[in-house]
């Protein structure tokens, strides 16, 4: 199970280095693609196919199904883990999550989100403050 938060960089390359704790479990390719509330999704192999499935059974009946659709799977990459834990953000979902150096990494549960630090913070604030009614 992915948990916890993180801080980390993107260095000057694009490569954000994945936490310790994280990379076991993530394997040496992940799937990134666009997440919710401007973050970027980040699933290993295996669990990308569970997501991919599930989004399989929307279906292409309704516009915002196949919307949700587009957005998810036509935001998705693959790409390798090197060496040293990294992975390489693609612009647009760099530019999608607006990120800029400084970066916060969450596990949640069957999945990583990366998001811009400052946007976070701003979010888990928020969040905090409703958490009784949620």
């Amino acid at each position: 199970m992915l948990i916890g938060e993180y801080r980390h960089t993107l260095d000057a390359k694009k490569r954000l280095s994945l936490p310790v704790k994280f990379r076991k479990e993530m394997g040496r390719e992940v799937v990134m693609t666009h997440g919710l509330d401007k973050c970027i999704f980040v699933y290993t192999q295996k669990e990308w196919a569970k997501i991919s499935e599930e989004l399989s059974k929307l279906g292409v009946g309704q516009a915002d199904k196949r919307g949700f659709n587009r957005f998810i799977l036509g935001g998705a990459v693959e790409t390798p883990v090197d060496t040293l834990g990294r992975i390489l953000v693609p612009d647009f979902l760099k530019d999608f999550a607006g990120l800029k150096q400084n970066l916060a990494v969450v596990g949640v549960h069957n999945r990583i989100e990366i998001w811009d630090d400052k946007r976070w913070q701003t979010y888990k604030a928020e969040v905090s403050r409703e958490a009784d009614k949620l």
